[in-house]
């Protein structure tokens, strides 16, 4: 240790040699280069990488590397807060682990080839309040890193923040340079770090999805065509879309058949399909008279002020699109124009997955922007694979390149060679295997020491449901019912609604269903709805706010729900986003409204829901004695209750650190909510994602939550936690997490834990 001592003051005292390393470098990834050449030497270190913060995509990049795979330089990229080298950047202080892969922190990326390296030291660089990037340095001994490297490294990250601050400015301008005058090429994309929306694998060629019609414009058709051939083409149409319809109908009943019908409309429009063979008559080609009519329409429709008629300009491409395929005798895919392919789009509409869906689509990947979050549960729920890549140089990949997407690391491999492609068949083939071999689901779950807990199921989807019911979900703690409204063109009517909420019922005979009412507003707004551009969404026209200006919408919903459970024995009604009990009060005299009309006309339905609230907002917190004893059951959205209570936007990347479940005001809040439901004499569920914490679920089992809705994957998970702790262990835990003031208190009680006999993780079976 005495040599490498040495090393390291002959650095502190000889930094005069950085003068050099930028007098003689040649650009700024030649001093990036020699900078981790240096730093190894005197640490004596087999690896030293630079990571920058870039924040434009506000991911970590590396930059520099001795010792790592060098074609892993500005492939590896992680969000602030993922990973060893991203909890460096979002605490701000060195990590430095003895066998850095025992961390449950640590990322693999293996593009970068650092299995190898056991030993693991990362500082960040920053200069005043400004963050620049992460200083890292690995070995392959084990515990090679002492308190004395960590302060020489941090010295080091000091004495280069400056010099990285300008290379990071630079390298900024050249790539904001280069992207205006040379937009990425694919052999320059071959590998995008991206964030992972909805878990799963999928490898297909490509094909770049916009709202710009371009695809249109592309389309081939037949130029020897006759009038016939489009009358003919027209009627093939009509026939595939039914197929299409048919078979979404099925696996979506949420969508009804509805999700066609601006094709159906335009089909049965003589003026459309008369104006195109008037062309036709008078000379112009079929395919150019089918394309300059839909362009025609496109236009009026595109320049219409409504968002649900600008809408139709979308369906109208896809349509003319279908019937000029048809045309060239192309031959037409079981699913469509999108089957086995891995969709790259700017931005999604819900009613676009899910025409994705139907054709069966591989894989997702929006290139540009953030992800609502509706977007992404409709993915999951669809088993959808989703990565959200604000690489916008995606969208100009050629059509049909393979692209290979891990969705479980939000990695996107464009055409991707053998060797890729076959570790991760291998990899998803050995999961798919211990799937089938996990243990079952039991019917009922208890703690370690027999205190009964209720585990029941999140919906968003029908499909969902044959999942929660093999796994033995208590019921369904939350049936989202804004989906059947996200996912069409229109408003669904009450009959519509009806036959959904059916189908959900008689799936859980005998069993408790809750129905969340309209959730809508905030980032799940459907395309027709009118709202105009609120400037704080979250905090405006949703949720419960929605349904009360717009009572008749409301009431039939109400209706649809009251008709469905007629047979049901344990009806549940929840209202959103309630802040005070006048509006609790409102929404429960609709219910009763409802209840007298369906009774006067003689429709069958089920006369005595239980009547609840989401908790959500603070002012609930505030009256929340009173919201008890008026209410049947509470239900805590725990997602936006942190959200509101901290006002952190939980999606916004740049306060995602603020976005902090284990916040001492949100487990006091959690506390007061409890204690209310049962001096009540009341249920308290949770319904939020703080019921998928390995940490969190004991406190919240400790302030006596008794009832937990998670999505039906989690199912089994969630139960093998709650059997592993015990109620005396739960109740003491959550004591010594309530007396904490601060976060670093807070903190150091969940690394400590619960004395749990047989601690598991999320990811573990029962």
């Amino acid at each position: 240790m005495q040599d490498k001592d040495r090393d390291h003051l002959d650095l502190l005292y000889n930094i005069g040699e950085l003068t050099a390393l930028i007098r003689e470098s040649t650009d700024v990834g030649n001093l990036l280069a020699r900078t981790v050449d240096m730093v190894s030497q005197h640490l004596q270190a087999e690896v030293c990488s630079i990571y920058l913060y870039d924040e434009t995509s506000l991911e970590l990049v590396l930059k520099a590397t001795k010792g790592l795979n060098p074609e892993a330089v500005d492939k590896v990229r992680m969000a602030c807060g993922i990973g060893l080298v991203g909890a460096t950047l979002e605490e701000m202080q060195p990590i430095c682990e003895g066998d850095a892969q025992c961390n449950p922190r640590f990322k693999y990326f293996p593009e970068a080839c650092e299995e190898a390296f056991r030993s693991f030291l990362s500082v960040p660089i920053q200069r005043g309040v400004v963050r620049i990037g992460v200083l890292v340095v690995q070995h392959s001994q084990p515990n090679y890193f002492d308190e004395t490297d960590v302060r020489t490294l941090r010295a080091i990250a000091a004495q280069l923040a400056g010099v990285l601050e300008n290379a990071r400015l630079l390298m900024n301008l050249r790539r904001l340079e280069g992207e205006q005058d040379h937009p990425m090429t694919a052999a320059e994309l071959r590998f995008v770090k991206g964030l992972a929306a909805s878990p799963g694998f999928a490898h297909g060629p490509a094909v770049v999805f916009d709202r710009s019609h371009a695809r249109l414009l592309e389309t081939a058709g037949e130029a020897q065509a006759t009038e016939d051939d489009f009358h003919r083409a027209v009627q093939q149409t009509a026939e595939q879309l039914e197929q299409l319809q048919e078979r979404i109908a099925e696996r979506l009943p949420e969508s009804a058949s509805l999700i066609f019908s601006a094709h159906f409309m335009m089909l049965k429009d003589a003026q459309f399909t008369d104006r195109i063979a008037a062309m036709i008559q008078a000379g112009t080609a079929v395919p150019e008279a089918v394309k300059e009519v839909a362009r025609h329409y496109i236009e009026l429709f595109a320049a219409s002020p409504h968002q649900y008629l600008q809408e139709k300009a979308k369906d109208l491409e896809d349509l003319a699109g279908r019937i000029l395929k048809n045309l060239a005798g192309q031959p037409w895919e079981e699913h469509g124009f999108y089957d086995r392919q891995v969709v790259i789009a700017p931005a999604l509409y819900p009613s676009e997955i899910l025409k994705f869906a139907a054709e069966g689509v591989a894989g997702i990947v929006l290139a540009s922007g953030g992800v609502t979050s509706h977007v992404a549960i409709l993915a999951r729920s669809l088993g959808m694979p989703l990565i959200i890549a604000n690489q916008p140089g995606l969208l100009s990949i050629p059509q049909g390149l393979p692209v290979l997407m891990d969705a479980e690391l939000g990695n996107i491999y464009v055409d991707p060679d053998s060797d890729i492609v076959h570790t991760f068949e291998m990899r998803n083939h050995a999961r798919r295997t211990a799937e089938t071999h996990a243990e079952a689901m039991l019917p009922e779950t208890y703690t370690r020491d027999g205190e009964r807990v209720y585990v029941r199921a999140n919906i968003n989807l029908l499909s969902e449901v044959p999942i929660a019911s093999e796994l033995k979900a208590e019921g369904i703690g939350l049936y989202r019912t804004e989906f059947p409204f996200l996912v069409r063109s229109t408003y669904p009517s009450e009959e519509e609604e009806y036959r959904v909420y059916k189908r959900l019922c008689d799936a859980m005979a005998g069993r408790l269903v809750t129905f969340r009412t309209l959730d809508i507003g905030g980032d799940k707004v459907p395309a027709y709805l009118e709202i105009a551009g609120e400037p704080n969404p979250q905090l405006g026209l949703r949720s419960i706010r929605f349904s009360l200006r717009h009572p008749e919408l409301f009431r039939q919903q109400v209706r649809a729900i009251l008709r469905a459970g007629v047979d049901t024995l344990d009806l549940r009604i929840m209202f959103p986003m309630i802040s005070s009990l006048d509006e609790f009060r409102q929404a429960r005299k609709i219910v009763a409204e409802s209840l007298d009309e369906l009774k006067s006309e003689r429709l069958p339905h089920h006369s005595t829901p239980s009547l609840g609230v989401m908790i959500e907002v603070p002012s609930a917190v505030e009256i929340i004695d009173e919201l008890a004893q008026e209410a049947d059951f509470l239900a805590i959205g725990t997602n936006d209750f942190v959200q509101y209570l901290l006002g952190v936007d939980r999606m916004n990347e740049r306060v995602a650190d603020a976005y902090r479940p284990e916040h001492p005001s949100v487990l006091r809040a959690l506390k007061r909510i409890a204690d209310a439901a049962r001096r009540a004499g009341k249920e308290a569920s949770i319904c939020g994602e703080m019921a998928l914490d390995r940490d969190l679920l004991p406190f919240l089992l400790g302030i006596g939550i008794r009832s937990f809705s998670v999505d039906p994957h989690q199912l089994p998970a969630v139960q093998g936690l709650v059997r592993a702790v015990s109620l005396a262990e739960a109740e003491a835990y959550a004591a010594r997490l309530l007396i904490e003031p601060t976060l670093e208190g807070v903190q150091r009680v969940l690394q400590s834990g619960p004395n749990r006999s047989n601690p598991k993780s999320l990811d573990d079976p029962p």
